[in-house]
């Protein structure tokens, strides 16, 4: 790579760029079959489309680049998948706000004239995260780069709704969903951040039905708003204050006398609030389990721009905030208020958006996933998938033994467009045919309701980590199991991730991966901590503590950071300090300077004898190491050593060990004789 014999006297890691178009251009990241051995397979996790870098994919570029790269140099076929995802919600939104700038609203396009200018901006500035892994040294196979909404992978995700739609496993119905009031969609959990804010417990008379003007119930609930929609009051079946009132009605104060009844369920806590607990199953997930164990009718009394609809009576239009305060006022007036006082609120918002999600009543597309879980669970209990680190086996387990469906569908136009037909003039949950194009989903419809028959498309998209799901094997070819590379690269060796997202994709992967090929979709899950500031706190915009990859590149080199990042422990949160990388730093230019000193000593380039003899010894016999002097002896013996205890720590996935044995033994041993 050194294009003259002078060599600069410190490390110039601004030469990083021009050298890694050198590797790329040489062919050097693509799989070689020549020295033959089992393929090593990485599916690099595909970075939202319209992310910029973060020390997140700094971390997953370093551990994964430095996989693929120990591998090859060991004469496998190394192949290291690269992509992007669609990102739907942060795509639309990201759109969205370029055209407000325009004066345009999306309400003002039709959903083609929207998509398109999707695909122009995806065109224009969908290349910044692949430029910036690059700038990162990632040594992955970019004549296979793959997006989630490249015709090969759209066609992936609708044969695998059709196929699981076919065995049943698909399902449209009506069931509590996170909703977004201001993107009018529904969001998946990974979407919902929670926060602890200060707000109210309110507490409020529920009157018996039939008792005296003071036979009454106090409630206690952070969401007077939802009573409107409350079907039950509940209390402790061992609560003896309230063990009379079991089995008579209460009634729902401001609702012009409806009764509900009052019940006992194990559920209710008799510690929170006055122990009595109103249920509104179609606003909150416990209420909404209550009410389906116990057949209890369900209410929504929420718009899907969270204002109260017509159930809530003469509150109905009122923004939910704007009701509750208003309510509450209503409530005082009336003399049913006892107090409120102040209560620090878990409030879940929008990780894209920021508003406050609402719990509520949508028809959606779903999954049955208890099947699907079952049998990733015996993949890990059998040997066939091992997670590292071991402690994340058992947060695995957890989650899919206590797995609910999942809701698959989004009201976003930016995306896979659901599969399925309605019928014009039916009812949609009965109606409708499941087809791989508009074609075939009219010909199925002429087929069951003759050639005068009308369709229309679901409006709906799929859910981002639907497509996500088949990552390893769509981008292989999948569902064309011929293909050559799906032969060859089918399943992957590992799959390496954050920890946070073990359930939302690497889960369903595993799922997904056995429904559909019938073995798990690689061999090992290795799952990286979280990168935190020097103290310790989650870096975010509004703390001003985030890191820039980019500009720590800039002032400390690709290599300083990657070598700081690898430094960490299996599975555990890295705390970044300036510090650290400062020293790292000092340690790839001590690196560069030992390079100089040796390139500056090797014979002439026209002395082709003192280059073969060079060659030809590695120093790896007793014999050979005899022939040196003590010090050199001792050293090349102790890279020897070094160079088995940071293979056999590769071999196991301890990056940190081998960077911790490297550090050591260069600064320690290397550079000081």
């Amino acid at each position: 790579v050194f294009t003259s014999p002078e060599v600069a006297k410190s490390f110039d890691f601004i030469s990083e760029e021009r050298i890694y178009k050198w590797w790329e251009s040489q062919g050097f990241f693509k799989p070689n079959f020549d020295r033959g051995g089992d393929p090593f397979v990485i599916p690099m996790p595909p970075a939202n489309v319209t992310g910029s870098l973060h020390m997140g994919h700094a971390m997953f570029v370093t551990l994964e680049d430095i996989m693929i790269r120990y591998f090859r140099m060991k004469g496998r076929p190394a192949l290291w998948i690269p992509g992007t995802d669609h990102a739907g919600i942060a795509t639309q939104l990201v759109v969205e706000k370029m055209l407000a700038a325009e004066g345009i609203k999306r309400a003002d396009l039709t959903r083609e004239e929207f998509t398109k200018r999707v695909w122009e901006w995806k065109e224009k500035y969908g290349s910044t995260i692949t430029n910036q892994i690059k700038r990162l040294g990632a040594s992955c196979d970019w004549t296979r780069e793959c997006f989630t909404l490249d015709d090969q992978l759209s066609h992936a995700v609708v044969e695998a709704f059709i196929r699981l739609h076919e065995k049943g496993l698909i399902y449209q119905g009506s069931y509590l969903v996170n909703w977004s009031p201001n993107l009018q969609t529904a969001v998946s959990d990974l979407e919902v951040e929670y926060s602890e804010e200060p707000g109210y417990l309110y507490y409020m008379k529920y009157r018996v039905a039939g008792g005296s003007r003071d036979d009454f119930m106090t409630i206690a609930t952070t969401r007077p708003e939802t009573l409107f929609g409350d079907v039950a009051i509940a209390v402790n079946p061992e609560d003896e204050r309230y063990a009379k009132y079991v089995g008579k009605l209460a009634i729902v104060p401001l609702t012009f006398g409806r009764h509900v009844p009052i019940i006992a369920d194990r559920y209710v806590d008799p510690e929170f609030g006055t122990g009595v607990l109103k249920i509104s199953p179609g606003h909150d997930q416990n209420d909404y389990h209550i009410a389906r164990k116990l057949g209890l009718p369900i209410l929504n009394v929420m718009n899907k721009d969270g204002t109260l609809n017509d159930v809530a009576g003469l509150y109905s239009g009122m923004d939910r905030f704007e009701a509750r305060e208003k309510l509450w006022s209503d409530l005082v007036e009336t003399n049913l208020a006892v107090k409120k006082e102040p209560y620090t609120l878990r409030v879940p918002r929008s990780q894209r958006g920021g508003e406050v999600i609402e719990p509520l009543i949508s028809k959606q597309w779903f999954v049955t996933m208890e099947p699907l879980a079952e049998r990733a669970l015996h993949a890990v209990e059998k040997g066939q998938l091992t997670i590292l680190p071991e402690r994340f086996e058992k947060i695995y387990n957890n989650w899919l033994t206590n797995i609910k469906d999942w809701c698959i569908s989004r009201q976003l136009w930016w995306g896979h467009r659901i599969p399925v037909w309605y019928i014009v003039g039916k009812k949609c949950e009965e109606d409708y045919v499941v087809a791989r194009n508009a074609e075939e989903a009219l010909a199925k419809a002429q087929e069951k309701y003759g050639k005068s028959v009308e369709i229309y498309q679901d409006p709906d998209v799929l859910d981002t980590w639907f497509s996500s799901a088949l990552w390893p094997f769509s981008t292989l070819g999948w569902p064309d199991v011929s293909r050559e590379d799906f032969k060859h690269f089918y399943p992957a060796t590992v799959l390496e991730t954050g920890h946070d997202i073990l359930f939302f994709w690497v889960a369903r992967m595993v799922m997904m991966g056995i429904e559909f090929t019938g073995t798990v979709p690689f061999s090992y899950v290795y799952l990286h901590g979280l990168i935190r500031d020097s103290e310790g706190r989650k870096m975010s915009k509004s703390l001003g503590n985030v890191i820039d990859p980019l500009d720590t590149m800039n002032e400390y080199g690709t290599d300083a950071l990657r070598f700081t990042l690898c430094m960490g422990t299996a599975g555990q949160d890295i705390n970044l300090s300036t510090e650290r990388l400062t020293s790292n730093k000092a340690f790839t230019n001590k690196l560069w300077n030992a390079g100089k000193f040796l390139l500056q000593n090797l014979p002439e380039r026209s002395d082709a004898t003192a280059w073969d003899l060079l060659l030809a010894n590695k120093f790896d016999t007793e014999a050979a190491l005899q022939q040196l002097p003590l010090p050199e002896g001792w050293v090349v013996t102790g890279l020897h050593e070094l160079i088995d205890k940071v293979s056999i720590s590769y071999e196991k996935f301890y990056f940190g060990d081998a960077a911790r044995e490297i550090y050591d033994f260069f600064w320690s041993h290397f550079a000081d004789w």
